[in-house]
Order: structure tokens, then sequence, then C-alpha cells
């Protein structure tokens, strides 16, 4: 397995952006190219563990990541800026890793056609973000033309922090707009959906009191108002955080691990499929 630690800021020569407390870094776990097939090329996912924009969890990062690989992915796990960093460098860094895979498309084996971003709670409001705002001016000021290659086939939204509204998770938009009440409302994305987004698999626990369910409900809804292809499922037990809810990441809810089988075979029918 290749197992690189990429620092974005010096890939795309903006290091003297970094700060003292700045992540900003990718790890890639991706399948040795040595015995593939010389053109083998795979699809990849971007993943983007929650944490509230204070802390990025374990266990919504390496274990999805192991998980897609063991499906044959190409897989891309980001650490990511939280408080006291705050926007633009959260959806930077994730913009600057979506660039990042599709340009290295050829040494990671990457089918740059089927790339998707995966998210959980303020994760999935960033891969979202990636999916429905990657071209925010403060983004295109830092990386031009680069940024238009940024948007993913496809995006995978788990239990997300989607709005700022009557149902939002106020810790993750207070972290991620520093406490800038006047920013909440632009970064609420079920208002910021477009013709331009990716398809979206969604989905959230019934019993979710931390992100409450709606914020998914809501993305759905914009999705469908603009007839871009979208599949939810809203689980009825479970709390929030499950990740694969497993063993593995702590918390065990046997009809909630479904969900990795569901947006498995979501993807493929996108196109997302793994050919020998």
């Amino acid at each position: 397995m290749i197992n690189d630690k990429i620092d974005l800021y010096e890939y795309f020569n903006i290091s003297h952006l970094r700060g003292e407390k700045t992540k900003g870094y990718l790890t890639t776990y991706v399948f040795d190219k040595y015995w593939q097939k010389p053109d083998r090329k795979r699809p990849a996912v971007l993943i983007c563990a929650g944490g509230g924009y204070i802390g990025v969890a374990d266990r919504e990062a390496e274990p999805i990541a192991l998980t897609f690989l063991s499906k044959g992915y190409s897989a891309f796990s980001l650490e990511y800026s939280t408080q006291p960093i705050s926007y633009p460098y959260p959806i930077l860094e994730a913009v600057m890793a979506m660039i990042f895979i599709r340009e290295n498309a050829e040494k990671y084996a990457v089918d740059v056609s089927h790339v998707a971003s995966v998210g959980f709670s303020a994760g999935g409001h960033l891969a979202g973000s990636v999916a429905i705002i990657p071209d925010e001016p403060e983004i295109v000021e830092i990386l031009g033309d680069r940024a238009l290659n940024a948007r993913p086939n496809a995006t995978v939204l788990s239990y997300p922090v989607i709005t700022s509204g009557e149902f939002a998770h106020k810790g993750s938009f207070e972290n991620l707009c520093n406490l800038n009440e006047s920013m909440y409302e632009r970064f609420s994305l079920e208002k910021r959906v477009t013709n331009k987004c990716p398809p979206a698999f969604i989905w959230h626990t019934c019993q979710d009191t931390c992100v409450p369910p709606q914020n998914s409900l809501l993305l759905a809804l914009a999705y469908k108002k603009l007839n871009i292809p979208f599949e939810l499922h809203i689980f009825e037990k479970g709390h929030h955080g499950l990740s694969l809810a497993s063993l593995e990441t702590y918390h065990v809810f046997p009809q909630v691990q479904n969900w990795v089988k569901l947006a498995l075979a979501w993807l493929e029918k996108l196109g997302f499929e793994i050919i020998d």
C-alpha cells in the first residue's frame, strides 16, 4: 500500500499561508501499482472526518479509508484545520485535496472522472462544500483556475451538518466562521445548491439529537427542487457519530452498517466500478 502524507500547502507553493496551528495534510491509502495491470484506474474517495470544526474524529478517518480501500478504491483522508483556524482554511484545504487527487491521478492510479467526497457530521459539511461551493471568491483568489477542477463527481454525506437555520449544529458554524454570524447563512448548504452540484448519497439517523436529521432532509429537498440525482436514507435507530456503526468504530448498530453497502451500490450505478 502507498501510504504517503502530503503537505498540501507545500504542494501548492503557498506555505506562507500556513499558520502555527494550520493543518492541511492528506494521507493516501492506495494499492501499490507494481502488481496491477499498467493501465488500471480506480475510483477514489476524499474522506473528511467530523468534529464540529474544532477537531477531527479518528474513527471517521482511517477506518473509512481502509473500508473503501478494501472495496478496491483509492482512498485519501484529509487532516484539515479546525479552531482556532477558521474559514477559508478548512474549505481551502478540502479543495486543494481534490485538486491534488486529480493532478496526481497517474501516480495513484485514479480514474479522474470518478472521484467522490465522503464526509461525516462537520466533515459532511466540508465534503458538501467541495461539492456545492468549491469556487468561493476567497478560494479562487488563492488557487486561481485550479479551483475549477475541485468539484467531485459525487458526494457521500453521513449525518452531515448542512443548515445554519432552525436545525443547525450551531457549534460547527461558530467554529467555521469564527463567531461571525453574518457568514452563517452563506455556508448553509441547502441554500447554495445549483445545477453544477454532483449527485449525492445522504444518510442520517432519526434519533440524532446532535445534528438533527432535518439537515439531510433539507439538502435532499434542495436537490429535488433542481432535479439533481440523490439517494436519501434515514435509519430509525442510532445516535450521532456512528461512523461504520461497527465494533471497530466503537458503537454497534447492525442496521446502520448497511449504509456502506448502499453507498457502494449507488456509486457503482454512477460508474464507480472496480474493473479488472
